[in-house]
């Protein structure tokens, strides 16, 4: 038999997930924070790194206790709800914080719901975990009401649910009775996304965890802490969710140079957060310069904007490239998504998207 043969029937000809990581001048296709993590955090993180090189050859803290408490003060101060280390996990980016939800709630016979379109990966997961996907479809202009979600819930039954706010690929924010809604209809896990909150002028899902058990709310320090490649993700929910995890989770999953790499960046927040602000000053200048081209653009809440309606975004897409500029082409017809750069790589996206639309149109 072949590695095909063995491989399981659900899981053959499909292909991994991934953006194109391509030589170019300009790259705005990842939603990654285009600012360099500052002199001072490198030289902090270095000394962190240093220290904890010193006890290699022992395990790391297996629940990551001090990481986690920084993490809940850092959620206390920045969303006013109060949390404590016990409401707090951690793991390698958040796209492992759920696949270790879907671990603990989902599996063989159950199912997870999704409004799409939205975060690829919640689909992809649930696959590589055995659950059910059920894809819901979101209303006109890609927003979500109180009363149709929970109607959708109430008709499927999930055991988990998925909600991203502000979502991707379309940037739009959740009002916070959308989130109170689902969670009454929902008798299993509610999942809300913020991987973008902090570009976000909504309040956080955070603050409606006080007597919500099944309430999730997952966060990265991929996007506003500027930490991609550190790989650090996170939720804060009910201390009972976090004890359930650890049933499914890796031992010593987080290693010692990833729990001193995020104990850095969060005692530099404010110095990393400060970019944020010319991100989102970024973002609003995408969506005004791209309508002035007589484009459509989705009102957006993250660091990043989805435009079209093209004919066939796949032209677009190539002229975008030819120029040097490459951007996200998530397979929804019609649109293209763009990540705020810095001043001058969203300079650069503009004139390569004028020019490139010339060419394709005319």
């Amino acid at each position: 038999m072949s590695i095909n043969d063995l491989l399981r029937p659900d899981l053959r000809g499909r292909t991994p997930y991934g953006a194109p990581q391509l030589d170019v001048a300009v790259r705005l296709n990842t939603n990654e924070n285009p600012h360099a993590p500052s002199p001072g955090l490198i030289d902090d993180l270095a000394k962190r790194v240093a220290d904890a090189a010193r006890h290699m050859n022992r395990y790391p803290d297996r629940d990551a206790v001090a990481l986690r408490a920084e993490l809940a003060a850092y959620l206390s101060r920045t969303t006013g709800q109060p949390l404590t280390a016990e409401q707090v996990w951690a793991a390698n980016g958040s796209n492992e914080v759920i696949q270790q939800l879907l671990q603990a709630f989902g599996g063989a016979g159950r199912t997870a719901l999704g409004f799409e379109p939205t975060y690829s990966m919640h689909g992809l997961i649930c696959q590589g975990t055995g659950t059910g996907y059920v894809p819901a479809a979101r209303l006109p202009g890609f927003h979500l009401e109180p009363d149709s979600a929970a109607l959708v819930v109430r008709e499927h039954a999930p055991e988990v649910v998925f909600l991203c706010s502000p979502n991707n690929p379309t940037g739009t924010a959740l009002d916070l009775e959308v989130v109170e809604a689902v969670y009454d209809a929902a008798a299993g896990i509610v999942v809300v996304d913020e991987a973008y909150a902090e570009f976000s002028h909504r309040p956080s899902a955070i603050t409606l965890l006080p007597g919500r058990e099944r309430l999730v709310v997952t966060r990265t320090m991929s996007k506003a802490f500027a930490f991609a490649a550190a790989r650090l993700g996170y939720l804060a929910a009910d201390p009972a969710v976090v004890d359930a995890l650890q049933l499914v989770r890796l031992p010593y999953h987080l290693s010692v140079l990833s729990q001193a790499a995020a104990l850095a960046a969060l005692a530099h927040a404010d110095e990393l957060l400060a970019t944020v602000e010319d991100v989102k000053e970024q973002r609003d200048r995408l969506v005004r310069e791209i309508r002035a081209l007589d484009l459509e653009v989705v009102e957006s809440d993250a660091n990043f904007v989805l435009f079209g309606e093209f004919a066939d975004q796949r032209l677009t897409w190539q002229a975008l490239l030819d120029r040097g500029v490459l951007v996200r082409d998530v397979g929804l017809p019609g649109w293209l998504r763009v990540s705020a750069g810095t001043e001058d790589e969203t300079g650069a996206f503009l004139k390569a998207l004028a020019d490139g639309m010339r060419e394709v149109h005319g």
